[in-house]
């Protein structure tokens, strides 16, 4: 019995915003003060770090749910199902549906119950629900649809990443740079006696003194509406923590499945920074005395930015469809899903095509 990815689709908005579009932005310091750097230097360090020369933001009529759906119809045509046979839809995200020039967030009904209600589902024992996990929730949400179908409460499940980033940034903070609108879904099925699908899979969550290293807080524009919140975070504190935790996280999910970190062909980790992830890759592969082969780790950050819960799939989903420059996979390949973000969570997944 295995729990397979059967049908995958994603949704990249259509607006492009590059670099350039910054040029004319107010950057501050957390304490209202200005950064003394121009712009152009102040973009210029900032693709090196993080990679991003564009991201994605989605068009102001769709929200979050939208995007999510749009992604779904890609993933069940994909799977060729139909919906009334989804057990569960599961859809991850961090904000809600948040409309454009708004400055609240909107989760009721949830998100899984939009995207079932357009998708004109009418099984109730199709189960849809959200789940808050930071940037790790659509990998979550993957591994919670595992364990309903090796518990054989579930044969088919939706699970779908969604995201608008774009409405919860504060313009003055250059870390508003970073973030993007996306979304991503897959269709997992129950396969009797196949050796694909998950192998193994680890999930942690750090609280003691990396709670909020990521959080809401007040622009650092202090003319603001001290009552309107964005998200914020503490870089550096990220930075650190992800390069101690996720490679050891994600050797734990490799030990787990049996397999030789030889046989890994690609890994998918959540793209959040170039520069980050790579250190990251690095680091897990050192636990094994070894240095990661060449273009083991696909990249889509550099044009979609970091869409949250929605880079792993739309990633796998790009890759799997040869949409991104020399990144490719075939049948019998073991890849690597990884992610972390807040809370601070990290999961992975091993997972054999």
């Amino acid at each position: 019995m295995a729990s397979v990815i059967t049908g995958i689709g994603s949704y990249l908005p259509e607006i492009k915003k590059e670099n350039s579009a910054f040029l004319n932005h107010q950057f501050l310091k957390i304490d209202g003060v200005e950064i003394p750097n121009n712009n152009e230097v102040i973009i210029e360090k900032f693709k090196d770090i993080t990679g991003i020369e564009e991201r994605r933001y989605a068009n102001p009529k769709w929200n979050a749910s939208d995007l999510g759906y749009f992604a779904s119809l890609k993933a069940i045509e994909d799977a060729k199902i139909d919906p009334e046979e989804l057990d569960y839809i599961i859809l991850a995200h961090n904000f809600g549906d948040v409309k454009s020039a708004a400055i609240q967030s909107d989760i009721l009904p949830s998100l899984a119950t939009r995207v079932k209600h357009r998708l004109g589902i009418k099984n109730p024992n199709c189960v849809a629900y959200d789940i808050l996990f930071g940037c790790p929730g659509w990998i979550e949400g993957l591994i919670q649809a595992h364990a309903f179908i090796n518990s054989k409460m579930a044969k088919k499940a939706l699970i779908i990443g969604a995201e608008t980033l774009s409405r919860v940034i504060d313009k003055h903070d250059r870390d508003s740079m970073i973030y993007s609108d996306g979304a991503g879904a897959c269709v997992l099925e129950l396969q009797e006696n196949s050796n694909q699908g998950i192998l193994s899979h680890a999930t942690q969550t750090h609280t003691k003194d990396e709670a909020y290293f990521l959080f809401f807080g007040n622009s650092n524009n202090k003319e603001e509406d001290s009552d309107v919140r964005y998200i914020k975070m503490h870089g550096r504190k990220i930075y650190e923590f992800a390069l101690n935790n996720v490679p050891k996280a994600m050797k734990t999910a490799l030990d787990r499945s049996g397999v030789s970190i030889n046989e890994v062909k690609k890994i998918f980790i959540h793209q959040a920074n170039e520069k980050m992830d790579e250190a990251i890759i690095k680091r897990f592969y050192k636990l094994y005395k070894q240095s990661p082969p060449k273009g083991i780790m696909p990249m889509s950050i550099h044009e979609l930015g970091n869409s949250s819960v929605a880079t792993v799939p739309t990633l796998l989903d790009l890759v799997l469809k040869n949409q991104i420059e020399n990144q490719s996979i075939e049948k019998r390949d073991i890849i690597l899903l990884a992610s972390v973000g807040a809370g601070m969570n990290i999961n992975a997944v091993v997972y054999r095509l």
